[in-house]
């Protein structure tokens, strides 16, 4: 028995045409930007060295993706990035749900979480390095630190913030603790859980940007440290455009799965 029916036509309908259109609408002010700033570098109003054009930057990262030095950094950052976000997702989704359901969970888990989400994580740096060396774990390991507490607090959040007198009618209708679970628990905190989730995503990237630039050998960090050394302007761009892409990509790919999801809350929309 489920309590709230949704009706078929509204998850299986597609976006309507103005709502497609404003989409790519977004895309509208980054073009400007990148167009202002090509224009006054081919001007010589920008020094090409402090700040190259972006043709020179996409350039580049043409020349690094034929040789293959682009791919073989991207895919060791985006492994680290998926480890660190798998270990830290994962505790923040256990403990969170933990502390959210249970009394024992809360008393036992919270205030250490509470703690412990005074202290900025990338200060911990010196810390980990004691801790776990300088090598892979590190990097991990401060990826997980950074996508654990947005989730966590999401989790535990959108748990406390349901509204009992649901959870009190699922068992009036005889609803066991499983199906409590399915029917209320979990489409209540979907909403902070994926809002959860794209603020660890984001904590994610900022992490490892961090994380790459310490005693690394491969990575984009390391690519964008390199080209520091040698004055290389432009890679140290490239690798801030990649991490933005990745970050952006993340993003709208979450968005998307959160549409399909959740095709049966319907929010403000701005006007």
């Amino acid at each position: 028995m489920t309590l709230v029916a949704v009706p078929a036509e509204v998850t299986s309908a597609a976006p309507p045409p103005t709502v497609r259109r404003r989409r790519w609408r977004r895309l509208v002010s980054p073009v400007v930007i990148l167009a202002l700033w090509e224009a006054a570098a081919q001007a010589g109003l920008i020094s090409a060295e402090k700040l190259p054009a972006p043709s020179v930057v996409l350039r580049t990262g043409w020349r690094l993706a034929a040789d293959g030095t682009l791919g073989h950094h991207l895919f060791d950052s985006l492994t680290r990035a998926a480890l660190g976000l798998l270990i830290g997702g994962s505790l923040a989704l256990v403990l969170g749900s933990l502390a959210g359901l249970l009394r024992v969970g809360d008393d036992a888990i919270d205030p250490p979480v509470q703690i412990a989400r005074m202290l900025p994580h990338l200060a911990l740096v010196p810390l980990l390095i004691i801790w776990v060396g300088i090598g892979e774990s590190m990097k991990i390991t401060l990826v997980a630190l950074g996508a654990f507490f947005p989730l966590y607090f999401n989790v535990y959040a959108g748990i406390r913030d349901i509204d009992e007198r649901l959870v009190e009618l699922a068992r009036t209708y005889g609803l066991g603790t499983w199906a409590r679970l399915r029917h209320v628990v979990l489409p209540g905190a979907m909403p902070s859980l994926f809002l959860g989730l794209r603020l660890a995503i984001g904590a994610a990237w900022l992490s490892l940007v961090v994380g790459e630039q310490t005693n690394t050998q491969n990575g984009i960090g390391f690519l964008m440290m390199e080209a520091r050394e040698f004055s290389q302007t432009d890679v140290v761009l490239l690798g801030l455009f990649i991490y933005g892409a990745l970050g952006l990509l993340s993003d709208v790919l979450l968005r998307v799965a959160e549409r399909r999801v959740l095709s049966w809350r319907r929010g403000l929309q701005a006007t």
